[in-house]
């Protein structure tokens, strides 16, 4: 088992709390970081785990869990936990966990889950959808599709999103957030492999020649799988296309880095908008 052999390592820096008197990592604590690198390989799948598994019918249930230690961990060291699924059987799926410092592989886990009815707890079939995920998944193949267009077409989708962040979340009144330029903007909507949607935003025409994205919003048990980063490019692409020479966005301060990294640029002081802190940031299209 190697590094390379998985698609998903999950980063996690050994804490004082997870050692023994001799620093080393109490062996149950193995299984505990193969179970957070589980949660980010639903992450990665853009399968927020409760509504997924709801619309698939079941649950997943740990049937056996076994470890293999091949070197301790350390406090303070730096490991990198791959996860992938092995197998897929009849009602079972077995995932594959290697835990790494560095190239050297310090324990390997081995977790069979079983799908099976979240209130009986009997098992049943594993669901194709699921299975047709897992396998695109594991093959390096994409496991979302974009959509483009009207607010007929995504609204219902778009809508679901935000008011889920903006305005449960964030408090962001609903009166402000659903707003005139929805009917006349492009929307962009990301769903995952049950059809279900996880990331939006929007492209309005600000002035002539210059796109405004706005009203980014990902579902908060996928953040952080680069549900984001396709909307946005998928935006940007389309202001390109119909020949905008630049986009500019308001983007929430705590977001700023992530705008930073897709080549926009911070302009101007600070300010808030529906109390929350924000700043405009720019970028310039090539042909």
């Amino acid at each position: 088992m190697q590094r390379q052999d998985f698609r998903t390592l999950q980063r996690i820096e050994v804490r004082w709390s997870e050692v023994d008197a001799q620093k080393i990592v109490f062996n149950a604590h193995y299984l505990m970081y193969a179970d957070v690198a589980v949660t980010d390989y639903w992450r990665q799948l853009g399968m927020p785990y409760e509504s997924s598994f709801a619309a698939l019918g079941g649950e997943l249930f740990v049937k056996k869990a076994t470890t293999t230690y091949h070197a301790s961990a350390t406090l303070g060291d730096v490991l990198h936990v791959g996860i992938r699924c092995a197998r897929q059987g009849n009602t079972s799926l077995l995932f594959e966990a290697g835990i790494f410092r560095g190239m050297e592989l310090l324990n390997t886990v081995e977790l069979v889950y079983v799908f099976a009815d979240a209130t009986t707890r009997q098992p049943l079939p594993v669901p194709q959808q699921l299975r047709d995920v897992l396998t695109a998944y594991e093959a390096g193949q994409s496991v979302v599709r974009v959509a483009s267009g009207s607010w007929n077409d995504l609204g219902r989708d778009a809508e679901r999103l935000r008011l889920a962040v903006f305005v449960h979340e964030q408090g962001v009144p609903r009166e402000i957030e659903i707003d005139e330029f929805d009917p006349v903007a492009r929307h962009a909507v990301v769903y995952n492999g049950l059809g279900q949607p996880i990331a939006t935003g929007r492209l309005v025409s600000d002035s002539p020649g210059a796109g405004r994205i706005g009203r980014m919003a990902v579902d908060r048990s996928v953040r952080g799988g680069r549900w984001g980063r396709i909307v946005l490019d998928s935006l940007v692409e389309a202001s390109r296309q119909r020949g905008d020479r630049e986009v500019v966005l308001h983007a929430q301060r705590h977001a700023e880095s992530f705008y930073l990294r897709a080549g926009f640029k911070p302009e101007g002081e600070p300010y808030e908008e529906a109390g929350i802190p924000h700043i405009t940031m720019r970028k310039v299209l090539t042909a």
